[in-house]
């Protein structure tokens, strides 16, 4: 995610008897999402259900599921709110309004209930354990309702944005499911790489852009049905509008097409996007994707990320425009391909797309942005930061791996993840030369993709060529002097 610091600163019967019961069939593959969906534009709200077919991956006999119910998180008394009160007034538009994620039932398991600190967190018991390699479905019926807001998850006034609008899986870690609530400072979603086939029914006029490549359309009065294919992928996003106009080009393999609304001339966005795609493909990796899809849509920060597929603030001028979506493209080797936990490492992707979109830029100097710039611009948000929080706090925390409800604001936030991480990677770079980093950055992307990887698996990629350990933990720790 990129957020605008100018304005942060300012401001699931058992499995035996049921039609999904558990398949016992030692295999080899991926968990899928099975998911149909439709929306209602006069109720606001998206019903349907997401069959989800788990493979125990996990090397551990698993006997319940848990999914994140990030829905939930706009419903009216929510305890963790998913937009901050800095952001609050620009993110609701027309006033206050709340949304909500309902789930009606669940199949091919033995129980299940809504749980977690927030109402967040679906946990399905199922009816026979599920050990490694085999495989088991359930079925979740749920309505989301969907809150008048510029964010992630909402109606806007000219779009329908649609992240993280189904139960999603929690990743499973050493200590069992990851559960977080819906911090509003960074990107609380850590998951597992699955393959999707989703089918969206939608008023006919609307298109959608979605991170899937499109299957088939048809047309039933006044009612599209539209199905769409992902595979190997950490989520799946749409953005829907009956305003949408569109431009493609081919780039890093795939169809790239960039979604508008208005009198936008989004040619050099489209540059923008289209070359940061294949300099990330040719300097860390193929991107994995047959499509791209960049959005510009009503939003509260400058953009977001979801596997191909990127959300850009529509009201970004033509030069924030660009960077943002060469940022948010960055996030498609630094969270899409190679996972990492977001909610207690936020630096891990955030550092390393921000300094990929300096080095994109470094390399394309018509843009008009430099690398020296991008670094005397980082230096000087930090040092604001850290003077501010000084004279306020009396001390300015400047560790990195820490839990995103540990970070004050989402001031102190982006300059840590972002700045900071910025900071960190140009003095790794600076030690090793360029031709040893960027080939640990190309070792640590083949080594992890579609993997979630730790910050030990990062470091240690650098490491193997050059003794940088002691400048990670400087900055990791909050001893390095800016």
């Amino acid at each position: 995610m990129k957020k605008s610091i100018a304005v942060l600163a300012a401001a699931a019967l058992t499995l035996a008897v049921l039609p999904f019961a558990a398949c016992a069939k030692k295999q080899t593959g991926a968990s899928k999402y099975v998911i149909n969906a439709s929306y209602d534009k006069k109720e606001n709200t998206l019903s349907g259900t997401a069959d989800f077919t788990f493979y125990n991956s996990t090397g551990n006999e698993i006997s319940d599921l848990q999914f994140n119910l990030w829905g939930n998180a706009y419903r009216e008394g929510a305890k963790y709110k998913p937009v901050s009160e800095a952001l609050s007034s620009k993110a609701y538009y027309a006033g206050a309004s709340y949304g909500g994620e309902e789930i009606e039932k669940v199949e091919g398991c033995a129980s299940w209930e809504v749980t977690g600190e927030d109402k967040n967190i679906l946990n399905v018991a199922l009816g026979a354990p599920v050990y490694p390699e085999q495989t088991v479905t359930v079925s979740i019926s749920y309505t989301l309702d969907l809150a008048k807001v510029n964010h992630r998850t909402g109606v806007t006034a000219s779009t329908v944005n649609l992240g993280n609008f189904y139960p999603v899986l929690c990743a499973y870690t050493q200590e069992g499911y990851l559960n977080a609530p819906y911090y509003s400072a960074g990107d609380p979603f850590v998951s597992e790489c699955a393959d999707y086939e989703v089918t969206l029914s939608l008023p006919k006029e609307y298109t959608a852009a979605t991170s899937g490549k499109q299957l088939s359309r048809t047309e039933a009065g006044d009612t599209a049905t539209v199905k769409y294919e992902l595979k190997k992928a950490r989520d799946f996003a749409a953005v829907l509008s009956d305003k949408f106009k569109t431009v493609t080009r081919k780039a890093g393999g795939c169809d790239v097409t960039l979604y508008y609304c208005g009198d936008r001339e989004p040619k050099r966005e489209l540059d923008a996007a289209c070359e940061s795609l294949d300099y990330f493909s040719n300097t860390f990796g193929g991107y994995a994707y047959p499509t791209l899809s960049v959005v510009f849509t009503p939003l509260c920060v400058s953009g977001m990320e979801y596997p191909a597929l990127t959300m850009i603030s529509d009201e970004l001028d033509e030069a924030d425009a660009v960077y943002t979506v060469a940022h948010e493209n960055a996030h498609q080797w630094w969270y899409a391909m190679v996972g990492n936990d977001q909610v207690n490492c936020a630096w891990q992707d955030e550092g390393l797309a921000e300094y990929s979109t300096v080095c994109f830029f470094e390399h394309y100097p018509a843009y008009g942005y430099t690398r020296t710039g991008a670094l005397g611009s980082a230096i000087k948000a930090y040092r604001a930061y850290y003077s501010v929080y000084n004279q306020i706090f009396g001390k300015a925390e400047t560790t990195m791996t820490r839990n995103l409800g540990e970070f004050a604001s989402d001031y102190e936030y982006v300059n840590i993840a972002y700045n900071k991480g910025l900071l960190m990677f140009e003095s790794v770079r600076t030690a090793m030369g360029d031709k040893k980093f960027f080939s640990s950055l190309k070792s640590y992307f083949e080594a992890n993709r579609y993997k979630i990887a730790t910050p030990e698996e990062l470091i240690s990629r650098f490491a193997a060529q050059h003794d940088v350990e002691g400048i990670f933990n400087s900055y990791i720790d909050g001893k390095i002097v800016i």
